[in-house]
C-alpha cells in the first residue's frame, strides 16, 4: 500500500505553509489586503455576483472557490477517494452553513483569513482566532455527549458530481461573461468596480493557485475546525501543527514583501468591535464543529462527491447573501446593523441543534 505523503505530518505540515505562501501571492496578484484565500468573504462576492445580494462593492465571480472545489474533484478521482455520499441530515446542514457565513461576516473572515490577518499584522484577529477557538471547543463538549447527525449513505455518482458540475457551471459563466473594464455588469452576472470585490488576482492566476491548494488539501484532510477539534479532544497536533505552518509562512512571506503591519486600526476589510470579533466567531466556530468542517474542508469534501458538504457551502452561500440583504454583515466602519442580533440567534439555533443530536442522555 502506498503511504500518502500528503496526510503524514511533515505533509500537513508543507501543505499548510504551501497554502500560506500562495495565499500572500494572491494577495501580492491584487487580492484585498490579508485576503488571500477567504471561503466566507469569496462566496459572499460569488453571492454578489449572481444577484443574490445587490451590494455593489462585494460582487465578483471568485476564481479561488471554483479552483478549490475542482481541484479537489480532481485529486479525488486520482486517488479514487472520489466517494459519492449524502443523506446525513442535510437540512440542518444548510442551516449551519448559513449560521457560519453569518457568523463569520461580522468578524469579516473565514478561518483561513483569520490567520491571514494575523500573519499580516491585524490584532483584531487575535479576538476571532480566540472565538474560533472557543466556539470549537464548545462543539467538542457536544462531541464529548454524542452529538451526531447520523451516517451518510452511498448515492449514485451522478449526485457526487452535481455540486462539482455546479462550480463548473460558474467557472463557464465567468468566462462566457468576463467583466467589462469599468462596468457594474456583464451578462447575467454582476461586477464591483470599486471596494473589496473589485480587487482581485489575475482570474487564471487565482484559479490555477486555487486548484493545487486544493489538490494538496484533499490529500492532505487540511482543516483548521479539525485542527483544534483533535487538540480539544485527544491531544493530537497533527493538523495544527499544519495550521500552524500556514501562520508562519504567510508571516515570513508578509515580513519579507512588507506586508506586515501590526495594529487594530486602519487594517484592510476589518473592524475593531473588539467584542463581536469574537462573538462572531464564537458562533461561526460552533457551527463549524456541528457541521463537521471548516469551510475550505467542506469545499474539499464537496468535491470528492460529499453532498452533505456541497449543502453546507451551499448554506454559506446563501447564508453570505442574506448578511448583506438583512444588515448583519460587518464593514471596515463596524458591525452591521443587525450584526449582534443575527449573532446571537445564529448560537441560539446552533445549540439546539447540538443538544438535540446529542446521543448520551
Amino acid at each position: 500500500m502506498k503511504t500518502n505523503f500528503f496526510a503524514t505530518t511533515p505533509g500537513i505540515i508543507g501543505v499548510g505553509a504551501m497554502i500560506g505562501l500562495l495565499a500572500v501571492a494572491l494577495q501580492q496578484l491584487g487580492n484585498p489586503g490579508n485576503m488571500g484565500i477567504c471561503v466566507a468573504c469569496f462566496e459572499r462576492d460569488i453571492a454578489g455576483g449572481l444577484g443574490l445580494h445587490r451590494a455593489g462593492i462585494v460582487q465578483y465571480i471568485r476564481p479561488e472557490i471554483i479552483g478549490l472545489v475542482l481541484g479537489s474533484f480532481v485529486a479525488a478521482i486520482a486517488s479514487r477517494e472520489f466517494r459519492p455520499r449524502a443523506g446525513s441530515a442535510p437540512i440542518i446542514r444548510f442551516v449551519l452553513g448559513i449560521i457560519a457565513a453569518m457568523g463569520a461576516l461580522v468578524f469579516l473572515g473565514c478561518p483561513w483569513r483569520a490567520i491571514l490577518r494575523l500573519a499580516g499584522g491585524d490584532a483584531n484577529a487575535i479576538l476571532g482566532i480566540g472565538g474560533l477557538a472557543t466556539g470549537i471547543f464548545l462543539g467538542t463538549l457536544f462531541f464529548r455527549k454524542g452529538y451526531s447527525l447520523g451516517r451518510s449513505q452511498s448515492q449514485s455518482v451522478v449526485t457526487g458530481l452535481a455540486f462539482p458540475f455546479v462550480v463548473f457551471c460558474l467557472l463557464a459563466l465567468a468566462l462566457i461573461f468576463p467583466q467589462v473594464q469599468g462596468q457594474p455588469q456583464s451578462g447575467p452576472l454582476f461586477y464591483s468596480v470599486s471596494g473589496p470585490g473589485s480587487k482581485h488576482a489575475p482570474f487564471l492566476a487565482s484559479l490555477g493557485i486555487a486548484f493545487v491548494v486544493g489538490m494538496a488539501a484533499q490529500r492532505s484532510r487540511f482543516c483548521t475546525m479539525g485542527a483544534f477539534r483533535d487538540l480539544f479532544l485527544f491531544g493530537y497536533t497533527h493538523l495544527f501543527l499544519g495550521v500552524c505552518a500556514m501562520l508562519v509562512a504567510a508571516l515570513a512571506a508578509n515580513l519579507a514583501l512588507g506586508g506586515f503591519h501590526f495594529g487594530f486600526t486602519g487594517q484592510p476589510v476589518a473592524h475593531s468591535d473588539y467584542l463581536w470579533n469574537f462573538c462572531g466567531m464564537v458562533t461561526a466556530g460552533l457551527a463549524f464543529a456541528l457541521a463537521g468542517g471548516c469551510p475550505g474542508r467542506q469545499l474539499f469534501m464537496a468535491g470528492e462527491g460529499d453532498g452533505d458538504a456541497g449543502i453546507f457551502a451551499l448554506g454559506m452561500l446563501v447564508g453570505a447573501a442574506m448578511a448583506h440583504n438583512l444588515g448583519t454583515a460587518s464593514s471596515g466602519a463596524g458591525i452591521g446593523a443587525y450584526g449582534i442580533q443575527a449573532t446571537v440567534i445564529g448560537f441560539v439555533i446552533c445549540l439546539v441543534i447540538g443538544f438535540a443530536h446529542c446521543r448520551k442522555a
